[in-house]
């Protein structure tokens, strides 16, 4: 281990490893024979694995955790583009040095090259039509990948392209055929999506060396990669376009369309290109350059890539006999989780950070890329178990953050916090490494940042801390958000209560019990609730704004670390068990959503749902844990282009399939403890620190006898279907026995379960308040109901809090009058509930509403009345609301009820083009004394954005006042269509969103 190494000696040891010569990869001897026998581990993985479907990993060159990843472009603009390469495809752009593995959102693609021959195209082309330019066509038949190394040959050009790197440093090998002009492009204008372009920068300094940067707003905000690039041979010719204008033999130029070519030597067969990169400064790239490359040795640096590669993966050691489709899924998996988060410090510790400075690291490395809501579940956790000393770095990272950005990361990219997704979740990567003894970060430090990320003003959690929970009137995604603030805040319980503070421990504690205020027991469903009561209609199989990339079903047990109490809300382990049944049996239908790797309405593809089968542990079947867990693994996962069934997300879905091969899962991170599944594999090694190995084995393990039928530890039995942290790393043999039948006593005993519930008290749920509306226009009747029987309801309408002393609500309540309703639920044996409140509003009309167009089921808002009922949305469109209009018009006559007099009128519209909403290209306002002949008032054109902007609401708006009274106005606005070109949704669909109409009424 190297902890408490400086970061000078850290820094050699780990740039040192890729001088070490490849020979050390074959000096293997089996006996005393004298004969060779080796099992590469990089020889089972398949880079194309998951470049398929919707998986969106890269097949190209990259080191573990690397700066670079050096890797073809394909396609630039579409949701499957994410990664740049999508297999599916038969043209290649070029080759850029940055990508990213498996995400749901598409950046990087900086610092684009491409070797072509003949007459230079300094434009892409289309990939109907390379011919037009740069761009060349390409078979999978002539394309290969391994770790660290990339080939491909250009149809079109006759070119063989080779691809391997360093940790900063890309490298690049092109042969030429000889007597054709050789040329390479070098596009800074490219990127993986469409980025604001802000700032292009290329110098030429020699004919051997061009550097430059390129400055983008794009996923990342205001990021710069910064490059230096060598040639192997000099170039005789090379011009540099900007704009429109070719520049021929210009020394430096910036602009916001910068693209060039380099032509070298009549005859020349081949070009070694070597490019190093840096997101703190060009002396940085340069520095990264001079220190990992200082040599053309292509061939030396994919063998140390290899090399290097070969000992990562040696961290999980499989026999030798294993099944070989499970073995490359296996070690695929294994690679691509060790895809990200990659590095951001240069050779010499400097980094951007988060307050948009230059820092140097002294004693760890600095990361970026941290898809914590994915990757919190299991990728992290698996590093937590094979990579301490690179845990403690992240968490330093995320430290460093919090101290220079002013809170921890959400999902972090390029030294920017986009915000994308839900939680907190550095929080449980923290609080988990702390559990299971991981040093080397200021505890005391750590607990102060996951406090204060908790405490923020930010997405809901000023009302999840007030009021236990979140309504959907607050926040889009409101159940999503309630449930993984819940686990974030439990984790944090976890690390209170090992560092003696009780009181927070207590507190944390309570605010973790949340899913008890949107837990249904009539229909047993946690689900969304607006102005204090459930939302109607409910259908848990259809994923609307109040969930994250899921539905009903599969947040309905997002509840990984309360999961007894979440048995006792369902009533009690057989209920519970076939609430479980029910949703792997329910018909793989999801309306409205493209959700991936179904099995019932389970959706591996999305992360809710991955420790899902594991929860019928907790209720005493561990076999059926055992059946679904083998029946994912062997379903959806494959060794094909489309062999992830969702996303890889940055290693969450290849840890998933690592654990829970390995036969155990970490269904609460924070916790110890590790619930058992199925293993894969007969025989697994896990070298640990000081010379300890674990080992788990396997007895009479077929395809079909994937039950355990007992277990032993270190020669005992082991009646438990769990295993603690503290036994793993102490070293010694896990031996599973595996039968083609289940062991239904294995595991069922109460005292042999997986537990997370601790000595605490229950909490009882906030109140219902069930009523028409929180609006009315004469009187309302409120009744206040709990989901929890026996209780007393203590309530009060003077705008103070209730107390125990309160009135106890007996009957309907009646307003004539705006009133604020506050109610408390108390019951013995139980905390008492948070306070419910809610401003009953007295509204001067009530309008109705005709739609000419339907509204899309997914966007709702409150339904016929939304557009009438004086409540109105966010610039966030998930805010319940919006009401979406998708691939229609929005058109609706408001039926004012009588003559009215108006003074004018608007109408708000939410613009938001990353969502694939956009303006009407114009609005309509129409009006008509009968509701059957209408005089257009007046008309408003929008002009279609050509670029991202940020999320805004419009109000167009008619002057009324000359007009006169009126009992019908029709409000027409007009889809652009499909999305635009340079949208990543061209040619698909757009939306339009609409809140309400807005009238100024004449005394």
């Amino acid at each position: 281990m190297m902890t408490g190494m400086t970061q000078n000696v850290l820094r050699k040891k780990r740039v040192g490893l890729l001088l070490i010569p490849a020979l050390l990869l074959s000096l293997a001897n089996n006996g005393h024979t004298g004969k060779v026998e080796i099992d590469h581990l990089i020889d089972w993985v398949d880079p194309f694995i998951g470049t398929g479907g919707h998986g969106h990993t890269y097949p190209g060159a990259t080191m573990p955790y690397g700066m670079v990843q050096l890797s073809p472009d394909t396609r630039q603009n579409s949701w499957d583009a994410s990664a740049g390469y999508h297999y599916s495809d038969n043209t290649i752009i070029g080759f850029s040095h940055t990508h990213l593995s498996g995400t749901g959102v598409g950046d990087y693609g900086d610092i684009l090259l491409m070797p072509t021959t003949g007459d230079v195209q300094l434009e892409q082309g289309s990939e109907e039509h390379p011919e037009t330019g740069y761009r060349s066509r390409f078979e999978h038949d002539q394309e290969s990948a391994s770790p660290g190394y990339y080939q491909v040959k250009l149809v079109d050009y006759g070119i063989n392209a080779e691809l391997t790197t360093t940790y900063r440093v890309g490298v690049h090998r092109y042969q030429y055929l000889k007597g054709e002009r050789a040329n390479i492009i070098l596009d800074l204008r490219h990127g993986v999506v469409t980025d604001e372009i802000i700032d292009l920068q290329l110098e030429v300094i020699s004919p051997y060396k061009v550097r430059g940067y390129r400055k983008t707003n794009g996923w990342a905000q205001d990021q710069t990669i910064y490059f230096v690039m060598e040639f192997s041979q000099p170039f005789k010719q090379y011009g540099i376009k900007n704009g429109e204008s070719l520049l021929e033999n210009a020394k430096k130029v910036n602009g916001k369309q910068i693209a060039a070519y380099f032509t070298f030597a009549e005859n020349t067969e081949e070009v070694k290109v070597k490019v190093g990169i840096s997101h703190a400064s060009l002396d940085g790239a340069e520095k990264n350059l001079a220190e990992e490359m200082p040599h053309f040795d292509f061939d030396r640096v994919k063998k140390s890539a290899e090399f290097i590669w070969e000992n990562e993966l040696k961290r999980i050691q499989l026999g030798r006999q294993e099944n070989p489709t499970d073995k490359t899924i296996f070690y695929t998996a294994l690679y691509h989780a060790m895809l990200a988060p990659n590095i951001f410090n240069d050779v010499d510790g400097s980094y951007k950070g988060h307050d948009k400075k230059i820092h140097i690291t002294h004693d760890f490395n600095y990361y970026t890329v941290f898809s914590l809501w994915d990757t919190f579940r299991a990728e992290h956790p698996l590093l937590t178990l094979v990579d301490q000393q690179r845990t403690a770095d992240f968490i330093n990272t995320m430290l460093t953050m919090y101290q220079q950005g002013g809170h921890l990361p959400i999902w972090e990219l390029a030294g920017h916090e986009t915000g994308t997704m839900i939680g907190q979740h550095s929080i449980p990567v923290i609080v988990d490494a702390y559990i299971k003894g991981i040093k080397g970060f200021d505890t005391k430090l750590a607990y102060q940042a996951i406090k204060a990320a908790m405490n923020r003003d930010y997405r809901g959690l000023v009302q999840y801390r007030e009021l236990g929970h979140i309504m959907a009137e607050e926040e889009g995604e409101s159940v999503s958000i309630t449930l993984e603030y819940a686990f974030d805040d439990w984790t944090i319980a976890q690390m209170a209560k090992a560092l003696g503070y009780i009181d927070d421990w207590q507190l944390y504690s309570k605010r973790a019990q949340a899913f008890v205020n949107l837990f249904d027991p009539s229909i047993g469903f946690i689900r969304p609730k607006q102005y204090t009561s459930w939302i109607e209609p409910y259908d848990p199989k259809r994923p609307t704004v109040h969930y994250t990339e899921a539905n009903g079903w599969q947040y309905n047990f997002f509840v990984p670390h309360y999961v007894q109490l979440l048995i006792e809300k369902m009533g009690g382990d057989e209920h519970f068990i076939d609430k479980l049944d029910e949703m792997f049996n329910t018909v793989s239908d999801i309306p409205g959503k493209d959700i991936t790797g179904l099995i019932g309405q389970y959706a591996h593809g999305n992360e809710p749902s991955h420790h899902i089968s594991y929860l019928y542990s907790f209720a005493g079947a561990a076999w059926k844990t055992q059946e679904k867990v083998n029946q994912i693994m062997s379903k959806l996962y494959s060794t094909k282009p489309d062999g992830l069934s969702g996303n890889e997300d940055c290693g969450q879905m290849s840890a998933w399939y690592i654990m829970s091969a390995l036969g155990f899962y970490p269904v609460a991170p924070g916790s110890d403890i590790y619930v058992f599944g199925t293993p894969r594999f007969n025989q697994v090694t896990l070298p640990l620190v000081k010379g300890k190995t674990f080992t788990i084995k396997t007895v009479g393990l077929t395809g079909d006898n994937f039950y355990i039928d007992k277990v032993e530890l270190n020669g005992n039995y082991y009646p438990y279907s769990y295993i603690r942290h503290e036994d793993i790393v102490a070293g010694g043999e896990l031996v599973f026995y595996m039968s083609a039948e289940p062991n239904i006593e294995f595991g069922k005993e109460v005292s042999h379960r997986p537990k997370h519930y601790q000595d605490i008290k229950p909490l009882l749920p906030v109140p219902l308040f069930q009523s028409p509306s929180k609006n009315f226009y004469d009187s309302i009747n409120v009744d206040i109901k709990s989901s929890e029987p026996g209780v007393k309801i203590h309530y009060t309408t003077n705008g103070e809090h209730p107390t125990q002393e309160s009135p106890v609500y007996s009957q309907s309540l009646t307003f004539t009058d705006t009133t604020e309703l506050k109610a408390l639920a108390t019951k013995d044996g139980f905390l008492p509930s948070y306070i419910q409140s809610l401003e009953y509003v007295k509204i001067p009309y009530q309008f109705g509403v005709t739609y000419h167009t339907e509204y899309t089921p997914s966007y709702p808002a409150n339904g016929d009345v939304s557009l009438v009922d004086f409540q109105t949305g966010s610039t966030n469109f998930r805010h319940p609301n919006w009401q979406g209009f998708y691939d229609v018009n929005f058109d609706v006559t408001i039926d004012l009820k009588q003559l009215r007099k108006v003074k004018s009128v608007a109408t708000r519209f939410l613009e938001d083009s990353r969502s694939w909403i956009f303006l009407p290209k114009n609005v309509t306002y129409s009006i008509s004394v009968n509701g059957e002949s209408f005089k257009q008032v007046k008309n408003i054109p929008y002009e279609t954005p050509s670029n991202f902007r940020p999320a805004e609401v419009f109000m167009p708006a008619v002057n009324l006042a000359e007009e006169n009274p009126f009992q019908f106005i029709r409000v027409t606005g007009e889809i652009i269509g499909n999305c635009p070109d340079w949208h990543p949704g061209a040619g698909k669909p757009s939306f339009i969103f609409a809140d309400e109409v807005i009238f100024n009424l004449a005394e």
